[in-house]
């Protein structure tokens, strides 16, 4: 585990890791880049109350005065929520951004690896990266699919965006063996779309049964992700020809503006959000809430064990945090 200067757990979430009350770990790009400035800050908020509601701790990840901070404070939750100059960090940007002492957003991806080293199970996104389109040329793939492969979280998403290649996607995760189950589904969600027109290999169909895969994959010692496919509630879906016009439109405006990496998704988001004026954010914010509630249920029901001991450099910053002395 990274030392206490590095890695900053809030007061809450350190009593609930050394009590073994359910954590759920949420990521802060959808906070600066995912969501309109003037709407970040608030679904931010109802984001960490749905979890609270379902039983659990709110841990939302961010990278702040140089270090990476487990568990967000009202002003912190403000200093990332619609800030167009933080920085969208993967794991691979952790490190510079620590050093730079600049306001870093984790991605799935270091957000997963924050919070398993954390000691936090549970992790809840709107969708995951994956393949792009044209990854055969490209070699465009999003550094959240290595990053599954070696971190033993359970995630709970949408499924993947629809600009990504689906199909593609779910044969790297095959390939990774990252185990993939669809909860209340047989088909593999497209983020605004309840189906993508893919399959998931496994279906389950309450918390309890998730749950129960989560310990017998703790039992097994296995080191890869459990990825919960959570299809966005039907009454929220977004309109199927309204999605798909807008997503040979957004694929067109893509490729002329030369559009990359990882500023694929911000891009996309924000095409969605223009062009279907707001039909795409709305269906976005009841996604990423339904992503939470089921998240919290999984993290009750799955239980820890022994309670986890917070390291005595935790500690020390726990009770520094508080005003006390260590």
């Amino acid at each position: 585990m990274p030392p206490a200067d590095v890695l900053r757990l809030a007061p809450e979430v350190a009593d609930a890791l050394a009590s073994g009350a359910p954590i759920v770990a949420l990521e802060s790009t959808l906070l600066s880049h995912g969501l309109p400035a003037d709407t970040s800050g608030d679904v931010a908020r109802q984001i960490e109350a749905a979890v609270r509601e379902n039983g659990a701790v709110p841990a939302t990840i961010a990278v702040l005065d140089g270090a990476i901070h487990v568990g967000l404070d009202e002003a912190s939750l403000d200093q990332v929520a619609g800030n167009p100059t933080a920085l969208k960090a993967s794991l691979r940007d952790l490190a510079p951004v620590l050093a730079t002492h600049q306001t870093g957003a984790t991605t799935v991806a270091s957000t997963a690896w924050a919070a398993h080293q954390a000691g936090i199970g549970v992790f809840a996104t709107g969708g995951i990266g994956g393949v792009h389109r044209g990854a055969a040329e490209s070699w465009d793939e999003s550094a959240d699919l290595a990053t599954l492969a070696g971190v033993p979280i359970t995630i709970v998403c949408a499924g993947v965006k629809s600009i990504l290649d689906v199909p593609a996607t779910l044969e790297r995760l095959e390939t990774l063996s990252v185990t993939v189950v669809g909860y209340g589904t047989d088909a593999f969600p497209g983020f605004y779309i309840r189906d993508s027109g893919s399959p998931v290999p496994w279906r389950l169909d309450t918390a309890a049964e998730i749950a129960a895969v989560v310990q017998q994959r703790r039992r097994l010692g296995l080191n890869q992700a459990l990825l919960v496919a959570n299809p966005i509630p039907a009454v929220a879906e977004m309109d199927r020809a309204l999605h798909d016009e807008t997503l040979v439109a957004a694929l067109e405006e893509i490729g002329a503006a030369g559009v990359t990496g990882k500023d694929v998704t911000p891009f996309l988001l924000g095409y969605f959000h223009e062009r279907t004026h707001g039909a795409s954010l709305a269906a976005n914010i009841a996604l990423v809430l339904n992503n939470a509630r089921l998240a919290a249920e999984i993290a009750v029901r799955t239980p820890t064990g022994a309670a986890v001991p917070v390291p005595p450099r935790h500690s020390a910053y726990v009770d520094q945090e508080r005003g006390g002395t260590s």
